[in-house]
């Protein structure tokens, strides 16, 4: 047989690229398959939680043991264009542990007095942290509220209150003392400051408007219980699920037992003359300010017993 020398040359080559070619094929085909179900995990947890990078969407699921690279959760992640904006009901309640609001609200007496209550809210739990009744509100008095509502360094930030002429020189010298900052409110807005204006209708639906008061020590009486149980336990707690306050928990459970035991005891008869115990309506079932309600009647029939 005879070539030429190129002829050999090209073999050479030929059988050269052939050789490392089989030395060098793939043993196994590029990376393992990620299955369905992982990538929608990888969308669904960065769609769900938009500030995660592919690090820590990464380390989450190592932590579920599931083995995948970074490149790979980096590669299946939802690309936001820019950094998503909160809500504004989202924004409000973050800043809620820095307000509070104050308000006045009249309660006529049976005389037909005027008396004037003073009450502080906290907006992070709705719960009402004092309040005060009289007949004569001043600057100096409204300063001493507030001094007793917020002791040692307790003040929030912000104080949201209306422009009553009572809130005076003493009052606004006593919040720049304290290092709070008044945000006053629009003329004839109320619903600028509507969680304390909210609180007051309630106070006066629930229970004002159910009884007739005699005077500023009567006045108190009706309004401890419903600071005491209502705004501070059971209204934020059936509607964020936050714990309740130890003090409300334990006055409204006195409350519940002594209500229990006037209440208990119902029997009727049946058909067939058997005797059986009915279960007492009670208050505190039909809701927190009914049962301030039943307690400020208590109070009335203990002043003016009925004839």
């Amino acid at each position: 047989m005879v070539v030429k020398p190129d002829t050999v040359v090209q073999w050479h080559r030929k059988g050269f690229r052939i050789f490392w070619a089989w030395k060098s094929r793939p043993r196994k085909r590029g990376r393992p398959a990620v299955s369905a179900d992982l990538k929608a995990l990888i969308r669904r947890m960065s769609r769900e939680n938009s500030f995660w990078g592919a690090p820590r969407i990464h380390g989450e699921l190592l932590k579920l043991g599931i083995g995948i690279s970074q490149a790979a959760v980096s590669k299946y992640m939802i690309r936001h264009p820019k950094p998503p904006s909160q809500t504004w009901r989202t924004f409000l309640r973050n800043h809620a542990c820095c307000l509070a609001g104050v308000d006045f609200f009249v309660v006529p007496t049976a005389t037909f007095r005027l008396l004037f209550v003073f009450i502080v809210l906290h907006h992070e739990r709705r719960r009402i942290l004092h309040f005060g009744v009289t007949a004569h509100p001043s600057s100096l008095w409204a300063s001493q509220q507030i001094r007793e509502a917020f002791p040692w360094d307790t003040a929030p930030r912000y104080l949201i209150r209306d422009r009553d002429g009572s809130y005076g020189t003493a009052f606004r010298s006593r919040l720049q003392a304290m290092g709070v900052e008044e945000v006053l409110i629009a003329p004839r807005s109320p619903r600028q400051n509507a969680y304390a204006e909210r609180v007051i209708g309630s106070i006066r639906r629930e229970c004002l408007d159910h009884v007739i008061v005699l005077n500023e020590g009567h006045l108190r009486r009706i309004l401890l219980p419903i600071a005491a149980i209502t705004i501070g336990a059971a209204h934020t707690c059936r509607s964020r699920r936050i714990a309740p306050n130890p003090a409300a928990c334990s006055l409204r459970a006195r409350a519940r037992s002594s209500l229990s035991h006037r209440s208990a005891g119902s029997i009727t008869a049946t058909n067939d003359s058997r005797p059986e115990r009915r279960t007492p309506s009670h208050p505190l079932r039909r809701g927190p300010l009914a049962a301030t309600r039943h307690i400020a009647r208590i109070h009335i029939l203990t002043i003016v017993p009925p004839s």
